[in-house]
C-alpha cells in the first residue's frame, strides 16, 4: 500500500516538473519574440539619427562594467540608492518636453501653468510618448524633434553625472557614486543611449495593445503609466487562490492520520561514527562559511552607511578605492558564496555517511574543489573591483570583470570555473551515495530525492551560461531568474529539506516512511507553485500579460505551504525533547525552528505582500523588496546553513568543546538582529516609499529628494543598533567555531570498516 501511494506521488511530481518546466520553456520563447525591439537606429523625423544599435548595445556593456544592477537599477530590478535609470529617465525626458511646449505656447515654465492647461499639454504628452513608432521593415524607431532635443539635455545630464562635472557632485553623493565613475565619455554617451531605449520600452505600447513593453510600469502620470487592467484582474486571481489553497492544505492536514514518533534510541546514534578523510576535510569549508559570513556583515555595514554618506566612511573618504557598487556587489555575492558552500560541504560530509564507506580519493576531491572554490571566490572579487574601475576593456569585462546582473555579477570565465566545481561537488556527493542508492529500504526513497536534487544544483546554474554580450536584456532577466530562483530558492532548499530529513532519520527521530511521503509531498506542493512562481520576477521586464497571468497564480501556490509552516517549528521543538541525549542537537534544531519562522514571516508574509502584480507594480526597487530579501535569504536560507553546519560540528570536532551556552546566545543575537534590522529600518523605509510610489511616481520614491529627507536618514541610522546585534550573534558563532578547533579536533577510525549503514 505504501509502495503504491509513493509510486502515484514519484508520478505526481514528474508530471508537475514537465508540465512547469514546458510551460516555462513556452513562455520564455514568448518572451524572446515579444520583448521590446532593439532599432538599428533611433532616427528624428527629419532624418537625423540620434542612436545607433552599436550605441545601446555598447551603452549596456558600459553600465554593466560600472557595476550594473548595483548602481541604480533598470525596470525595477538592481540597488536601491540610485534611481531606477528607466524611470529617472523617462521622468526628465517629459519634463523637458513639456517645459519646451509650456515656454513656447505661454511663455511660462510647465510647473508655473494653470491646472487645466498643465493637464492639456499632459495630454499631448501621452500620446506621443505611448505611440509605437518603431519600423519592423527599418528598423527604425522615429521620434519628434521635440523629443530629440529633450534627449539631447537628458544625456548631457547623464554624461555629467557619470563624470566629474563639479555642479552634480552633491548629487553623486547622495546616489553613492564615485566621482569620475566612468572616465571615458565616449562611454558615458554610449550608456545614455541604453538608458533611453529602457526608458522608451516603458512608454511605448505594444502594437494593438493598450499597454506598454512593460505593462504600464514604472508608474509615471506624466505619462498615463498606471496599472493595467489585466495586472488588477490577476492580483485579485492570486489572493483568492491564495486563500482556497490554504483552505484545502489545511482541511487536508486535519483529515490526514498523525503516525506517532517512534521511540527514540537510548543512546545517540552517531556516538560511534568516527569521520572519514573525506568528511574532516570538509572542516576548512565550514571554516571559510564563517569567514565570508563576517565578511559579508562588514560589507553590509559599509554599504548601508552610503545612504547618508555617499563617498565616505564614517568622515573617511572610501568612494575612489571601494565603492560603492563593489561593497554591494560583494556583499549580494558573497551571501550566495557562503550559504551555497555551507550546503555543498554539508553534503559532501553526509554523503558517505549515507552510502556506508569512503570513495577512493573522496578526500583528494574534497581538496581539489575547496581550492576551485578560493579561486572562484578571489578571483570574481578581484575581477569585479577591476571592471568597476574600468581597467578592462568592454568584451574583457564580460569575461573577466563584472557582468552587472544582480547576484550573478561575476564574469563569465569565473562563471564557467564555478560550474565546473559544482560538476565536480555533483561527482564526490554522487559517488559517495552510490552504495545507499543501491540498496533497497526504507530510506531510499530520502537519498533518491537528495541525489536528484544534487543533479539540479549541479545543472541549473548553467542558466547563467545562457546569454552573451549582446543577448536581449528580458532574455537575460528571464535565465538570471531561473538561478536566483530556481538554482537557490528552489533545488537548494529540496536538497536541504531532504538532507534535514536523512539526518533525523538516521537519528531515530523521524520514522523513514513518514519522511518520505514528507519529504516528497513537501517537494511537489513547493515546485507546484516554485517553478513557474518564478514568473513574478518578470512582470515588468518587456513580457506579454500571459506571463503576469501565470506569474500571480502560481507564485501564489509558493506561499500556500507556509500556511502550516507553524506545524514544522513545533514538531522541531518537539524533538529536542525527545530523549536526553537528543539535547547533543538542541541548538542545530532550534536553528531549523528559526527558519520555519522566517519562512512564515521574510518568505511568506513579506513575500506575498510584494508577490501580487498589482503590489509590485508600485514596490517593485523600494525596500520593501530588500525587506524581504533580507528576511528570507538569511532567516530561511543562511540559517538553515548555519543549522546543517552545526550538524556536521557535531561529528568533527570534540564533544568537550562544545558549548550550548555560546550557540544560545549566537541563535537569539541573529534573529533579534535581523528583526531589529528589517523592522526597525528597511520595512518602514520602504512603507514610506510605497506611498511616495503610489502617490507620485516610482521615479520620486527612488530620488535624491526623497531618499535624503530627514525622516529617510533617521530610518537608515535606525538600522545600526539591529546590526550590531546580528553582528555580535556571527562572532559568538565564529567564537563557538575557534573554541572547537582549539580543543582539537575527534579521532579517526584505523580500520576501513564503513562509517555507517544506509538509511533505512
Amino acid at each position: 500500500m505504501q509502495e503504491r501511494s509513493m509510486r502515484k506521488m514519484w508520478a505526481v511530481l514528474a508530471l508537475i516538473l514537465i508540465v512547469s518546466f514546458s510551460w516555462l520553456g513556452l513562455l520564455g520563447n514568448e518572451i524572446h519574440r515579444q520583448a521590446p525591439p532593439v532599432p538599428s537606429a533611433v532616427v528624428t523625423r527629419s532624418g537625423e539619427t540620434v542612436f545607433t544599435r552599436d550605441d545601446i548595445q555598447t551603452g549596456r556593456q558600459v553600465y554593466q562594467s560600472m557595476g550594473g544592477q548595483q548602481v541604480g537599477s533598470i525596470w525595477g530590478h538592481g540597488g536601491y540608492l540610485a534611481p531606477d535609470w528607466s524611470a529617472d529617465w523617462l521622468h526628465r525626458e517629459s519634463l523637458v518636453i513639456l517645459d519646451g511646449w509650456a515656454e513656447a505656447e505661454y511663455g511660462r515654465a510647465y510647473g508655473a501653468l494653470a491646472a487645466e492647461d498643465q493637464a492639456r499639454l499632459q495630454t499631448r504628452l501621452q500620446a506621443a510618448q505611448r505611440e509605437n513608432t518603431y519600423d519592423p521593415t527599418t528598423g527604425h524607431i522615429v521620434i519628434s524633434d521635440d523629443r530629440a532635443a529633450a534627449i539631447a539635455v537628458v544625456s548631457r545630464h547623464y554624461v555629467d553625472l557619470f563624470g566629474d562635472a563639479h555642479a552634480l557632485e552633491g548629487l553623486r553623493e547622495d546616489y553613492a557614486i564615485a566621482n569620475n565613475a566612468i572616465p571615458d565619455p565616449a562611454r558615458r554617451e554610449a550608456m545614455t543611449a541604453f538608458f533611453f531605449w529602457s526608458a522608451w520600452a516603458t512608454t511605448t505600447q505594444r502594437p494593438d495593445e493598450e499597454v506598454t513593453y512593460t505593462n504600464n510600469w514604472p508608474h509615471e502620470p506624466l505619462v498615463g503609466n498606471a496599472p493595467s487592467g489585466p495586472n488588477i484582474m490577476w492580483s485579485i486571481a492570486s489572493v483568492i487562490l491564495l486563500i482556497a489553497g490554504i483552505a484545502a492544505l489545511v482541511w487536508w492536514h486535519a483529515g490526514r492520520k498523525e503516525e506517532e514518533a517512534p521511540v527514540p534510541p537510548k543512546e545517540d546514534p552517531f556516538t560511534g561514527l568516527k569521520p572519514t578523510a573525506s568528511m574532516k576535510a570538509t572542516r576548512k569549508y565550514f571554516w571559510t562559511v564563517i569567514a565570508l559570513f563576517l565578511a559579508q556583515i562588514f560589507l553590509g555595514a559599509v554599504t548601508a552607511h552610503y545612504a547618508v554618506e555617499g563617498h565616505d566612511f564614517y568622515g573617511i573618504p572610501i568612494s575612489d578605492i571601494i565603492p560603492y557598487a563593489v561593497t554591494r556587489t560583494w556583499h549580494t555575492q558573497l551571501a550566495i558564496f557562503w550559504i551555497a558552500t555551507a550546503w555543498l560541504a554539508t553534503g559532501l560530509y553526509l554523503a558517505p555517511v549515507l552510502g556506508g564507506k569512503e570513495p577512493k580519493f573522496q578526500a583528494l576531491g574534497v581538496n581539489v574543489l575547496y581550492v576551485a572554490l578560493l579561486i572562484v571566490v578571489v578571483g570574481s572579487m578581484a575581477g569585479e573591483w577591476l571592471g568597476v574601475q574600468q581597467v578592462f576593456d568592454l568584451d574583457m569585462n564580460f569575461w573577466f570583470g563584472h557582468q552587472g546582473w544582480e547576484y550573478v555579477d561575476l564574469g563569465r570565465f569565473w562563471q564557467l570555473l564555478l560550474f565546473a566545481g559544482l560538476m565536480i561537488w555533483l561527482g564526490l556527493v554522487g559517488r559517495a551515495l552510490w552504495p545507499a542508492l543501491k540498496q533497497p529500504g526504507e530510506g531510499r526513497p530520502l537519498t533518491v530525492i537528495l541525489f536528484l536534487s544534487t543533479i539540479a544544483i549541479g545543472l541549473f546554474y548553467g542558466a547563467g551560461l545562457t546569454w552573451g554580450k549582446h543577448t536581449h536584456l528580458s532574455m537575460i532577466e528571464y535565465w538570471r531568474w531561473w538561478v536566483v530562483h530556481l538554482w537557490v530558492e528552489g533545488f537548494f532548499e529540496v536538497f536541504a529539506t531532504a538532507a534535514i530529513a536523512l539526518l533525523l532519520v538516521k537519528l531515530g527521530l523521524v520514522r523513514a516512511r513518514t519522511a518520505n511521503h514528507g519529504v516528497l509531498f513537501a517537494t511537489i506542493i513547493f515546485l507546484t507553485g516554485g517553478v513557474l512562481g518564478t514568473l513574478h520576477h518578470l512582470y515588468f521586464t518587456g513580457a506579454t500579460t500571459s506571463v503576469i497571468a501565470v506569474g500571480a497564480v502560481f507564485s501564489a501556490l509558493e506561499v500556500v505551504p507556509l500556511a502550516l509552516i507553524g506545524h514544522e517549528a513545533l514538531e522541531n521543538y518537539r524533538m529536542t525533547k525527545a530523549a536526553r541525549w537528543v539535547q547533543n542537537y538542541k541548538w542545530p534544531l532550534y536553528f531549523f525552528v528559526g527558519v520555519c519562522f522566517w519562512n512564515l514571516v521574510g518568505a511568506g508574509l513579506l513575500g506575498f505582500l510584494i508577490n501580487p502584480p498589482i503590489s509590485l507594480y508600485y514596490v517593485q526597487g523600494l525596500n520593501l523588496t530588500a525587506t524581504h530579501g533580507h528576511a528570507a535569504l538569511f532567516g530561511v536560507y543562511g540559517l538553515l546553513g548555519i543549522g546543517l553546519m552545526l550538524f556536521c560540528f557535531r561529528g568533527l570536532f570534540a564533544k568537550s568543546a562544545w558549548s550550548d551556552k555560546m550557540l544560545a546566545w549566537s541563535f537569539w543575537l541573529l534573529n533579534g538582529g535581523l528583526a531589529m534590522m528589517v523592522f526597525m529600518s528597511l520595512f518602514p523605509v520602504g512603507v514610506l516609499q510605497a506611498h511616495a510610489s503610489i502617490t507620485e511616481g516610482l521615479w520620486y520614491a527612488r530620488s535624491a529628494e526623497f531618499l535624503q529627507q530627514e525622516i529617510i536618514h533617521f530610518l537608515v541610522w535606525m538600522r545600526v543598533p539591529g546590526d550590531i546585534v546580528f553582528s555580535a550573534g556571527a562572532f559568538v558563532l565564529a567564537a563557538f567555531a575557534a573554541r572547537l578547533v582549539w580543543a582539537g579536533f575527534r579521532g579517526q577510525r584505523e580500520d576501513n570498516a564503513p562509517v555507517a549503514t544506509p538509511a533505512e
